[in-house]
């Protein structure tokens, strides 16, 4: 005879959690984040908006963890444990360029562009937002390509006086603008020449370096 057991509320919990967060992705990539409501997730994920506002209070909190959540389901669905690497083949530019590159394809998939542009454009006029999107989502990244460059500095392939953290802004900044404000197309090329812009500055090679 089968034994009767109360519902696992903790299976519950996570499964709502799971489904307000497939919802908020969704109608974000569909109607776009202002027309995303509170009231629309829920409706989406079938349960009670009161449900929501008892784990987050807005919007934007629901799509930040639900962003997080689709990286780290990214990182599982790869064989990763969920922790980032950055290449090191002894190459620098050739690992600069492969993880530009790939973050032009993240950039221009439809899954990650939406929650991310909702999120950073949320992230100026809410300054606690702001700054948790970028401690959860943009410092793990920034601290890879800084370790990346101290590497390349202990290898001799960078020089020794640079400061890493102002060298990776050269490399994501650049990105980061063109996709943010769609100045031109962003793509491969375009990742591989800031690589190169970046290392080998802009000056001629025979002209005196400008100090």
């Amino acid at each position: 005879m089968a034994e009767n057991r109360p519902p696992d509320a903790s299976r519950r919990s996570e499964s709502s959690r799971r489904a307000i967060h497939d919802a908020a992705l969704a109608l974000v990539a569909e109607v776009g984040y202002p027309r995303t409501t509170i009231e629309a997730i829920a409706a989406r994920a079938g349960v009670g908006k009161q449900t929501i506002y008892r784990w987050w209070p807005s919007k934007a909190a629901v799509l930040l963890e639900a962003f997080v959540g689709l990286g780290e389901r990214a990182a599982g669905q790869s064989g990763t444990d969920g922790t980032q690497e950055f290449p090191d083949t002894g190459d620098l530019a050739a690992d600069l360029k492969a993880v530009l590159r790939a973050t032009v394809d993240e950039l221009n998939d439809p899954a990650f562009e939406a929650p991310t542009r909702a999120l950073a454009a949320e992230g100026i006029v809410d300054p606690r937002l702001g700054a948790e999107f970028v401690q959860k989502l943009l410092e793990p990244s920034l601290q890879l390509y800084a370790a990346r460059l101290r590497a390349a500095q202990e290898a001799g392939q960078a020089r020794a006086d640079i400061d890493p953290r102002t060298a990776l802004e050269l490399l994501v900044g650049p990105l980061t603008h063109r996709w943010l404000l769609r100045t031109l197309p962003l793509t491969h090329e375009y990742a591989d020449a800031i690589v190169d812009h970046a290392l080998r500055g802009l000056a001629p090679r025979d002209a005196p370096v400008i100090s």
